[in-house]
């Protein structure tokens, strides 16, 4: 088997059976191109037109040639992807072992999450109330309810409940969660879903689609669509411009955070798999609470003029 055919048929593994998001995907699919660049670049011709005769080796040598150019995190993102794929080949019976399971995953310190304080917050949205009703909606739900932006642009009209408040959302691994919408968010949703009807009437007949959010021609929008709307909204709103749609999910665990409530919780409303994901934002307010300490206790060795601008990085 070639490395492209294996490459394809890996491609709808995990389409049709991991049923992986489009991001997923495309995240693996080009981590193993690069692979395949690599291998390219090294005379590797044999092991293109035959991935039997892939080994550790080959691995090794992708991320050592790629270790310094790139961040640490990416080059653990390559190896995962590698390791997937050669476990899907073990799986196929193309390889006898996983080449890359005896490969450790460069160490690095999983940066804190970013978060919009709620001055920010606030900003936001009193300045972007002239936006389209859609793209307010956007914003507001996923401040609201903590969607990734994947499951924002995926979320069907069947899975929001505007009388209850609720919203039924399929994440990551295809788990369900039921997460509260909060009244601003319901008003934007209400305002916004007239406009959505009249849209699916103009287009029914040619894209047919239950997705909440739609573009102008009718079809489901896509993450980078939401992307790109948040740039204008920031340059509106004057706030720095490398804020990502994940920073609303970001503040809005923060924010519950601050205002008291514990971390199972926020696990649950987040979808996240493990206690200990969550656990990072305990690190984002303790950070915010040892600077209000740094500033208010008088024997904290850290008074305005000899504060240490490192002490919280």
């Amino acid at each position: 088997m070639t490395f492209d055919d294996a490459l394809q048929r890996f491609q709808r593994h995990l389409e049709t059976e991991k049923m992986r998001s489009k991001e997923t995907v495309r995240a693996y699919l080009a981590d193993l191109r690069d692979f395949r660049v690599y291998l390219e670049g090294t005379g590797s011709t044999a092991e293109l037109k035959n991935v039997a005769k892939l080994d550790q080796f080959h691995a090794r040598g992708f991320l050592g040639n790629r270790y310094g150019k790139i961040k640490k995190v990416s080059v653990g993102r390559k190896l995962a992807s590698i390791r997937t794929f050669f476990r899907f080949l073990v799986r196929e019976r193309v390889l006898k072992t996983n080449p890359a399971s005896a490969l450790r995953s460069p160490k690095s310190e999983k940066p804190l999450p970013k978060a919009l304080t709620v001055d920010e917050i606030d900003r936001f949205f009193s300045r972007t109330s002239e936006r389209s009703a859609r793209d307010f909606a956007i914003f507001e739900l996923l401040y609201s309810s903590g969607l990734r932006v994947g499951e924002l642009t995926t979320l069907r009209v069947q899975e929001v409940d505007l009388q209850n408040g609720w919203l039924r959302v399929v994440g990551k691994g295809n788990k369900e969660r039921y997460v509260p919408v909060g009244s601003r968010a319901l008003e934007a949703l209400k305002e916004y879903l007239p406009l959505r009807a009249a849209i699916r009437a103009m287009t029914a007949e040619t894209i047919v689609t239950d997705a909440v959010f739609l573009n102008s021609r009718g079809g489901p929008l896509s993450s980078r669509s939401v992307r790109r709307i948040l740039k204008s909204f920031l340059v509106t709103a004057n706030l720095a411009r490398d804020v990502s749609p994940h920073a609303f999910r970001h503040s809005f665990a923060t924010h519950l955070l601050q205002g008291g409530a514990d971390l199972r919780s926020i696990q649950e409303l987040l979808g996240h798999a493990s206690l200990s994901t969550t656990q990072r934002y305990t690190r984002v307010d303790l950070g915010r609470l040892m600077e209000v300490y740094d500033r208010s206790h008088p024997r904290s060795g850290f008074t305005e003029k000899g504060e240490d601008p490192d002490r919280h990085k």
